[in-house]
Protein backbone atom coordinates (compact mmCIF):
# COMPACT_ATOMS: atom_id res chain seq x y z
CA UNK A 1 0.00 0.00 0.00
CA UNK A 2 1.19 3.18 -0.96
CA UNK A 3 1.93 5.98 1.17
CA UNK A 4 -1.73 8.73 1.48
CA UNK A 5 -2.40 10.95 -1.88
CA UNK A 6 -1.40 14.05 -0.21
CA UNK A 7 2.10 12.39 1.13
CA UNK A 8 2.59 11.08 -2.30
CA UNK A 9 1.50 14.73 -4.06
CA UNK A 10 4.02 16.74 -1.93
CA UNK A 11 6.73 14.05 -2.27
CA UNK A 12 6.22 13.85 -6.46
CA UNK A 13 6.11 17.89 -6.48
CA UNK A 14 10.01 17.76 -4.25
CA UNK A 15 11.07 15.20 -6.45
CA UNK A 16 10.63 17.38 -9.75
CA UNK A 17 12.53 19.81 -8.01
CA UNK A 18 15.50 17.76 -7.04
CA UNK A 19 15.76 16.21 -10.38
CA UNK A 20 16.11 19.43 -11.71
CA UNK A 21 18.52 20.70 -9.35
CA UNK A 22 20.64 17.56 -9.83
CA UNK A 23 20.55 18.20 -13.62
CA UNK A 24 21.58 22.38 -12.82
CA UNK A 25 24.52 20.62 -10.78
CA UNK A 26 25.80 18.14 -13.26
CA UNK A 27 25.70 20.63 -15.89
CA UNK A 28 27.67 23.36 -14.23
CA UNK A 29 30.15 20.56 -12.90
CA UNK A 30 30.52 19.86 -16.49
CA UNK A 31 30.98 22.89 -17.81
CA UNK A 32 33.37 24.07 -14.73
CA UNK A 33 35.40 20.52 -16.01
CA UNK A 34 35.77 21.95 -19.87
CA UNK A 35 36.98 25.37 -18.19
CA UNK A 36 39.96 23.72 -16.97
CA UNK A 37 38.48 24.30 -13.26
CA UNK A 38 39.09 21.72 -10.67
CA UNK A 39 35.61 20.43 -8.91
CA UNK A 40 37.16 20.36 -5.83
CA UNK A 41 38.64 23.93 -5.90
CA UNK A 42 35.21 24.92 -6.61
CA UNK A 43 33.25 22.58 -4.04
CA UNK A 44 36.28 24.51 -1.19
CA UNK A 45 34.88 28.06 -2.11
CA UNK A 46 32.07 26.58 0.58
CA UNK A 47 34.84 27.56 3.03
CA UNK A 48 35.25 31.05 1.92
CA UNK A 49 33.77 34.34 2.99
CA UNK A 50 29.97 34.99 1.74
CA UNK A 51 31.46 37.90 -0.35
CA UNK A 52 34.05 35.38 -2.04
CA UNK A 53 31.64 32.94 -2.45
CA UNK A 54 29.14 35.25 -3.87
CA UNK A 55 32.26 36.73 -6.66
CA UNK A 56 33.34 33.18 -7.58
CA UNK A 57 29.44 32.67 -8.69
CA UNK A 58 29.28 35.29 -10.15
CA UNK A 59 32.27 35.04 -12.59
CA UNK A 60 32.10 31.50 -12.67
CA UNK A 61 31.13 30.05 -16.38
CA UNK A 62 27.39 29.62 -17.46
CA UNK A 63 27.15 32.24 -13.96
CA UNK A 64 24.27 34.31 -15.46
CA UNK A 65 22.45 31.76 -17.35
CA UNK A 66 18.71 32.01 -17.10
CA UNK A 67 16.47 30.04 -14.53
CA UNK A 68 14.52 27.46 -15.73
CA UNK A 69 11.04 27.28 -15.00
CA UNK A 70 10.92 23.41 -14.15
CA UNK A 71 10.95 20.32 -17.17
CA UNK A 72 8.92 17.57 -17.19
CA UNK A 73 9.96 14.82 -14.77
CA UNK A 74 11.38 12.07 -17.12
CA UNK A 75 13.36 14.64 -19.33
CA UNK A 76 15.07 15.68 -16.03
CA UNK A 77 15.38 12.31 -14.66
CA UNK A 78 16.81 11.16 -17.56
CA UNK A 79 20.20 12.83 -17.55
CA UNK A 80 20.72 12.05 -14.04
CA UNK A 81 23.40 9.39 -12.80
CA UNK A 82 21.91 6.81 -10.61
CA UNK A 83 22.00 7.50 -6.87
CA UNK A 84 24.95 6.20 -5.01
CA UNK A 85 24.68 3.13 -2.60
CA UNK A 86 27.90 3.09 -1.27
CA UNK A 87 28.89 7.43 -0.95
CA UNK A 88 25.77 9.08 -0.51
CA UNK A 89 27.79 12.52 -0.33
CA UNK A 90 28.42 12.26 -4.00
CA UNK A 91 26.89 11.54 -6.77
CA UNK A 92 28.36 8.34 -8.73
CA UNK A 93 29.59 9.77 -12.26
CA UNK A 94 31.26 12.96 -11.37
CA UNK A 95 34.69 13.33 -10.58
CA UNK A 96 35.86 12.19 -7.17
CA UNK A 97 35.98 14.99 -4.39
CA UNK A 98 32.74 17.01 -6.34
CA UNK A 99 30.25 16.74 -3.32
CA UNK A 100 26.46 16.46 -3.97
CA UNK A 101 24.58 19.72 -4.15
CA UNK A 102 22.56 20.74 -0.76
CA UNK A 103 19.12 21.83 -0.68
CA UNK A 104 17.75 23.75 2.05
CA UNK A 105 14.19 24.18 3.19
CA UNK A 106 12.75 27.18 4.63
CA UNK A 107 10.82 26.27 7.56
CA UNK A 108 8.35 27.90 9.98
CA UNK A 109 7.00 25.65 11.60
CA UNK A 110 3.91 25.74 9.63
CA UNK A 111 1.82 23.29 7.96
CA UNK A 112 3.35 24.11 4.06
CA UNK A 113 6.92 23.76 4.99
CA UNK A 114 6.86 21.26 7.56
CA UNK A 115 5.28 19.12 4.84
CA UNK A 116 8.04 20.39 2.54
CA UNK A 117 10.95 20.04 4.85
CA UNK A 118 9.12 16.31 5.14
CA UNK A 119 9.19 15.20 1.37
CA UNK A 120 12.55 16.71 1.30
CA UNK A 121 13.92 14.60 4.01
CA UNK A 122 12.40 11.85 2.35
CA UNK A 123 13.04 12.40 -1.46
CA UNK A 124 16.86 13.37 -0.68
CA UNK A 125 18.06 10.83 0.04
CA UNK A 126 16.79 8.73 -3.04
CA UNK A 127 18.26 10.71 -5.08
CA UNK A 128 21.84 11.19 -2.99
CA UNK A 129 21.10 15.34 -2.31
CA UNK A 130 22.42 16.46 1.15
CA UNK A 131 19.25 18.10 2.74
CA UNK A 132 19.49 21.10 5.70
CA UNK A 133 17.13 23.32 6.98
CA UNK A 134 16.99 27.17 8.28
CA UNK A 135 14.11 28.41 10.41
CA UNK A 136 13.84 32.51 10.86
CA UNK A 137 12.86 34.10 14.07
CA UNK A 138 11.63 37.41 13.00
CA UNK A 139 11.53 38.13 16.80
CA UNK A 140 7.46 39.54 16.39
CA UNK A 141 6.50 37.92 19.10
CA UNK A 142 6.89 36.53 22.64
CA UNK A 143 8.35 33.27 22.74
CA UNK A 144 9.74 33.30 19.00
CA UNK A 145 13.22 32.42 19.70
CA UNK A 146 12.42 28.84 21.71
CA UNK A 147 9.41 28.66 19.00
CA UNK A 148 12.44 28.76 16.73
CA UNK A 149 14.76 26.54 18.10
CA UNK A 150 11.53 23.66 18.46
CA UNK A 151 11.39 24.27 14.72
CA UNK A 152 14.85 23.52 14.12
CA UNK A 153 15.45 20.63 16.47
CA UNK A 154 12.18 18.68 14.45
CA UNK A 155 14.03 19.60 11.12
CA UNK A 156 17.36 17.59 12.53
CA UNK A 157 14.81 14.89 14.05
CA UNK A 158 14.03 14.16 10.18
CA UNK A 159 17.54 14.05 9.46
CA UNK A 160 18.04 17.17 7.63
CA UNK A 161 21.45 18.26 8.19
CA UNK A 162 23.11 21.39 8.69
CA UNK A 163 19.91 22.50 10.09
CA UNK A 164 19.95 26.84 12.11
CA UNK A 165 17.95 28.66 13.38
CA UNK A 166 18.64 32.23 12.61
CA UNK A 167 17.58 35.48 14.51
CA UNK A 168 16.78 38.69 12.51
CA UNK A 169 15.86 42.27 13.22
CA UNK A 170 12.90 43.35 11.14
CA UNK A 171 13.05 47.05 10.18
CA UNK A 172 10.09 49.51 9.33
CA UNK A 173 10.84 50.23 5.24
CA UNK A 174 7.81 49.26 3.38
CA UNK A 175 5.18 48.45 6.55
CA UNK A 176 5.47 45.36 8.77
CA UNK A 177 4.93 42.84 6.25
CA UNK A 178 7.31 43.96 3.51
CA UNK A 179 10.16 44.45 6.20
CA UNK A 180 9.73 40.69 7.74
CA UNK A 181 9.97 39.26 4.03
CA UNK A 182 13.08 41.75 3.24
CA UNK A 183 14.59 40.42 6.76
CA UNK A 184 13.33 36.63 5.77
CA UNK A 185 14.72 36.66 2.53
CA UNK A 186 18.33 38.63 3.47
CA UNK A 187 18.47 35.70 6.21
CA UNK A 188 18.15 32.78 3.60
CA UNK A 189 20.49 34.49 1.20
CA UNK A 190 23.25 34.36 3.74
CA UNK A 191 22.54 30.95 5.25
CA UNK A 192 22.88 29.70 1.34
CA UNK A 193 26.14 31.51 0.84
CA UNK A 194 27.66 30.08 3.80
CA UNK A 195 26.33 26.29 3.64
CA UNK A 196 26.91 26.46 -0.24
CA UNK A 197 23.63 25.48 -0.97
CA UNK A 198 22.57 25.09 -4.83
CA UNK A 199 19.05 26.05 -3.68
CA UNK A 200 16.55 27.05 -0.83
CA UNK A 201 12.92 25.19 -1.16
CA UNK A 202 9.80 27.70 -0.01
CA UNK A 203 6.78 26.53 0.98
CA UNK A 204 4.47 28.74 -1.12
CA UNK A 205 1.32 27.12 -2.20
CA UNK A 206 -1.23 27.99 -4.84
CA UNK A 207 -3.42 29.54 -2.24
CA UNK A 208 -0.95 31.68 -1.72
CA UNK A 209 -0.34 32.50 -5.10
CA UNK A 210 -3.85 33.39 -5.84
CA UNK A 211 -3.58 36.00 -2.85
CA UNK A 212 -0.88 37.17 -4.54
CA UNK A 213 -2.51 38.08 -7.90
CA UNK A 214 -5.04 39.71 -6.02
CA UNK A 215 -3.14 42.13 -3.94
CA UNK A 216 -1.11 42.95 -7.24
CA UNK A 217 -4.41 43.96 -9.01
CA UNK A 218 -4.97 45.65 -6.15
CA UNK A 219 -2.01 47.69 -6.61
CA UNK A 220 -2.70 48.20 -10.11
CA UNK A 221 0.76 47.39 -10.72
CA UNK A 222 0.50 45.05 -14.31
CA UNK A 223 0.89 42.50 -15.57
CA UNK A 224 4.17 41.40 -13.89
CA UNK A 225 2.56 42.21 -10.71
CA UNK A 226 -0.41 39.80 -11.53
CA UNK A 227 2.17 36.97 -13.01
CA UNK A 228 2.33 36.30 -8.70
CA UNK A 229 5.37 34.03 -7.43
CA UNK A 230 7.70 32.02 -10.32
CA UNK A 231 8.47 28.64 -9.53
CA UNK A 232 12.23 29.32 -9.64
CA UNK A 233 13.42 32.90 -8.36
CA UNK A 234 16.33 34.43 -6.72
CA UNK A 235 19.91 34.84 -7.83
CA UNK A 236 20.99 32.08 -10.13
CA UNK A 237 17.79 30.50 -9.20
CA UNK A 238 18.16 30.06 -5.81
CA UNK A 239 14.58 29.83 -4.38
CA UNK A 240 12.11 27.12 -5.93
CA UNK A 241 8.40 26.48 -4.74
CA UNK A 242 7.48 23.41 -5.48
CA UNK A 243 3.97 23.55 -4.37
CA UNK A 244 3.14 26.43 -6.28
CA UNK A 245 0.59 23.93 -8.35
CA UNK A 246 -0.56 22.15 -4.89
CA UNK A 247 -3.52 23.68 -2.67
CA UNK A 248 -2.87 24.29 1.29
CA UNK A 249 -5.12 22.04 2.31
CA UNK A 250 -3.00 19.02 0.53
CA UNK A 251 -0.11 20.22 2.84
CA UNK A 252 -2.06 20.32 5.50
CA UNK A 253 -3.63 16.85 4.99
CA UNK A 254 -0.18 15.71 4.30
CA UNK A 255 1.12 16.78 7.67
CA UNK A 256 -1.87 15.28 9.69
CA UNK A 257 -1.28 11.52 8.08
CA UNK A 258 2.31 11.77 8.90
CA UNK A 259 1.74 13.22 12.70
CA UNK A 260 3.57 15.88 12.04
CA UNK A 261 3.51 18.70 14.73
CA UNK A 262 2.97 22.36 13.26
CA UNK A 263 2.83 25.80 14.77
CA UNK A 264 -0.18 28.37 13.49
CA UNK A 265 1.40 31.72 13.27
CA UNK A 266 -1.15 33.85 14.71
CA UNK A 267 -0.04 37.07 12.05
CA UNK A 268 -1.81 34.84 9.67
CA UNK A 269 -4.94 35.37 11.64
CA UNK A 270 -4.84 38.49 12.35
CA UNK A 271 -6.72 41.42 10.40
CA UNK A 272 -4.29 43.86 10.96
CA UNK A 273 -2.33 42.42 7.64
CA UNK A 274 -3.62 42.73 4.37
CA UNK A 275 -2.92 39.59 3.31
CA UNK A 276 -4.49 38.03 6.66
CA UNK A 277 -7.69 39.99 5.54
CA UNK A 278 -7.47 39.00 1.96
CA UNK A 279 -7.50 35.37 3.48
CA UNK A 280 -9.90 35.14 5.40
CA UNK A 281 -12.52 37.68 4.12
CA UNK A 282 -11.43 38.53 0.84
CA UNK A 283 -11.18 35.07 -1.39
CA UNK A 284 -14.05 33.56 1.02
CA UNK A 285 -16.46 36.31 -0.25
CA UNK A 286 -15.07 36.13 -4.12
CA UNK A 287 -16.01 32.23 -3.75
CA UNK A 288 -19.43 33.02 -2.51
CA UNK A 289 -20.17 35.64 -4.64
CA UNK A 290 -18.22 33.78 -7.96
CA UNK A 291 -18.37 29.91 -7.24
CA UNK A 292 -15.57 27.52 -6.16
CA UNK A 293 -12.50 27.61 -8.36
CA UNK A 294 -11.55 31.00 -8.17
CA UNK A 295 -8.00 29.78 -6.61
CA UNK A 296 -7.14 27.94 -9.22
CA UNK A 297 -8.45 30.56 -11.84
CA UNK A 298 -5.95 32.55 -9.79
CA UNK A 299 -3.40 30.83 -10.01
CA UNK A 300 -3.76 30.31 -13.80
CA UNK A 301 -3.75 33.98 -14.49
CA UNK A 302 -0.43 34.05 -12.67
CA UNK A 303 1.01 31.81 -15.15
CA UNK A 304 -0.28 33.62 -18.06
CA UNK A 305 0.48 36.25 -17.23
CA UNK A 306 4.38 35.54 -16.31
CA UNK A 307 4.21 33.83 -19.79
CA UNK A 308 2.97 37.45 -21.52
CA UNK A 309 5.27 39.30 -19.02
CA UNK A 310 8.65 37.33 -19.89
CA UNK A 311 7.59 37.61 -23.63
CA UNK A 312 7.08 41.28 -23.42
CA UNK A 313 10.39 41.77 -21.36
CA UNK A 314 12.54 39.83 -23.74
CA UNK A 315 10.88 42.03 -26.57
CA UNK A 316 11.82 44.96 -24.50
CA UNK A 317 15.36 43.97 -23.59
CA UNK A 318 15.96 44.07 -27.99
CA UNK A 319 14.36 46.95 -28.63
CA UNK A 320 16.07 49.04 -25.64
CA UNK A 321 19.36 49.48 -27.66
CA UNK A 322 17.24 50.36 -31.17
CA UNK A 323 15.49 53.50 -29.53
CA UNK A 324 19.02 55.20 -28.65
CA UNK A 325 20.98 57.69 -30.92
CA UNK A 326 24.83 57.20 -31.99
CA UNK A 327 25.42 59.03 -28.39
CA UNK A 328 23.55 56.80 -26.44
CA UNK A 329 20.60 59.23 -25.53
CA UNK A 330 16.95 57.86 -25.47
CA UNK A 331 15.37 59.34 -29.13
CA UNK A 332 11.78 60.26 -28.20
CA UNK A 333 10.38 59.38 -32.04
CA UNK A 334 11.78 55.85 -31.42
CA UNK A 335 10.08 55.29 -28.19
CA UNK A 336 7.10 56.82 -29.31
CA UNK A 337 7.10 53.86 -32.32
CA UNK A 338 7.09 51.11 -29.76
CA UNK A 339 3.72 49.32 -28.39
CA UNK A 340 2.73 50.99 -25.10
CA UNK A 341 3.95 47.68 -23.01
CA UNK A 342 7.68 47.46 -24.80
CA UNK A 343 8.28 51.51 -24.40
CA UNK A 344 7.00 51.40 -20.66
CA UNK A 345 9.45 48.69 -20.09
CA UNK A 346 11.96 50.42 -22.05
CA UNK A 347 11.46 53.43 -19.62
CA UNK A 348 11.49 51.32 -16.46
CA UNK A 349 14.45 50.00 -17.10
CA UNK A 350 16.19 52.85 -18.15
CA UNK A 351 15.01 54.65 -15.19
CA UNK A 352 16.29 51.92 -12.49
CA UNK A 353 19.79 51.64 -14.83
CA UNK A 354 19.90 55.97 -13.96
CA UNK A 355 19.92 54.99 -9.84
CA UNK A 356 16.13 54.45 -8.90
CA UNK A 357 15.45 51.86 -6.46
CA UNK A 358 13.56 49.27 -8.15
CA UNK A 359 11.20 48.62 -5.61
CA UNK A 360 10.31 52.21 -5.31
CA UNK A 361 9.51 52.39 -8.17
CA UNK A 362 5.97 52.17 -9.47
CA UNK A 363 3.47 52.29 -12.08
CA UNK A 364 2.83 56.06 -11.64
CA UNK A 365 6.24 56.99 -12.18
CA UNK A 366 6.50 55.19 -15.42
CA UNK A 367 3.48 56.44 -16.34
CA UNK A 368 4.46 60.06 -16.14
CA UNK A 369 7.66 59.82 -17.84
CA UNK A 370 5.79 58.08 -20.82
CA UNK A 371 3.61 61.43 -21.09
CA UNK A 372 6.90 63.43 -21.59
CA UNK A 373 7.61 60.68 -24.93
CA UNK A 374 3.34 60.60 -25.52
CA UNK A 375 2.08 63.89 -24.18
CA UNK A 376 4.39 66.37 -24.76
CA UNK A 377 3.61 69.36 -23.98
CA UNK A 378 6.49 71.22 -22.81
CA UNK A 379 6.19 69.98 -19.38
CA UNK A 380 9.50 70.33 -17.11
CA UNK A 381 11.36 67.40 -15.20
CA UNK A 382 9.92 64.49 -13.59
CA UNK A 383 11.60 63.55 -10.36
CA UNK A 384 12.09 59.49 -9.32
CA UNK A 385 12.63 57.75 -6.48
CA UNK A 386 16.14 58.03 -5.85
CA UNK A 387 16.53 61.08 -6.82
CA UNK A 388 16.72 60.38 -10.32
CA UNK A 389 14.93 62.94 -12.98
CA UNK A 390 13.70 62.62 -16.31
CA UNK A 391 13.15 65.61 -19.12
CA UNK A 392 12.84 65.70 -22.70
CA UNK A 393 15.38 67.93 -24.52
CA UNK A 394 15.43 68.81 -28.12
CA UNK A 395 14.08 65.38 -29.02
CA UNK A 396 15.62 63.38 -26.13
CA UNK A 397 14.89 61.85 -23.49
CA UNK A 398 17.39 62.60 -20.53
CA UNK A 399 17.54 60.40 -17.31
CA UNK A 400 20.17 60.99 -14.71
CA UNK A 401 20.60 61.28 -10.72
CA UNK A 402 20.59 64.15 -9.11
Amino acid sequence: MGPHPAVAAIRLAVRRVLHDVLTEHTERVARLSHAGSSPRSEAARSDASPAARAEAHRTSPGAHRSARTGRPETSAASSLPRPSTSSPGRLPGLPVGTPAPLVLVACSGGADSMALASALAFEAPKLSVRAGGVTVDHGLQDGSDLRAAEVASRLAAMGLDPVEAVSVRVGRGGGPEAAARDARYAALDDAAERHGAAAVLLGHTRDDQAETVLLGLARGSGIRSLSGMAAVSGAQGRYRRPFLQLDRQTARKACLVQSLPVWDDPHNADPAYTRSRLRHEGLPALEKALGKGVVEALARTAQLSRDDADALDTWAADAAASVRDEAGQLDCAKLYALPPAVRRRVLRRAVIDAGAPAGSLFARHVEEVDRLITGWRGQGAINLPGRVEARRQSGRLVIRQG
